[in-house]
């Protein structure tokens, strides 16, 4: 599925949570059934730098099919990151490392969250487009 279909998709998901609260909430429960990262994957090489949050993203990048999996202190944020790496799920390396999606920004979630919290959001979508990158150079 294209990236831009699973948008599409998430935003028809997301469309009944018209407060922005209530949208977090949601993501929050859904995250709860998401695969946990295992705790021998939360190294410091899978550390996502610039979040206030603890937070740890690991996936093997392949050429034909990425795959992520992220860990993080905070339920809201652990949430944020289950909705990435759900979205970037499955999609070719070439379209993850090129992807200049925001799908939380495309989503309006970021609306309300702090600076702090976007700036490491950021950082997480930084750090999967880099797996991807690693796995097209064969890195991974």
């Amino acid at each position: 599925m294209e990236l831009a279909e699973k948008l599409s998709r998430l935003k028809d998901e997301l469309a009944p949570f018209e407060d922005p609260q209530e949208r977090l909430g949601f993501l929050v429960d859904r995250s709860r059934r998401a695969p946990r990262l295992p705790p021998e994957e939360r190294t410091d090489a899978n550390r996502v730098t610039g979040c206030i949050s603890v937070v740890w993203l690991a996936g093997p990048g392949a050429p034909e099919a990425c795959e992520f999996r992220a860990h993080a202190d905070s339920p809201v944020v652990h949430g944020l990151l289950v909705l990435l790496c759900d979205f970037y799920r499955g999609a070719p390396s070439g379209a993850v490392a090129g992807c200049e999606i925001d799908p939380l920004a495309e989503l309006g979630i970021t609306h309300g969250l702090s600076p702090t919290r976007i700036n490491g959001l950021a950082s997480a979508r930084a750090r999967i487009r880099g797996i991807a990158r690693a796995a097209i150079a064969g890195g991974c």
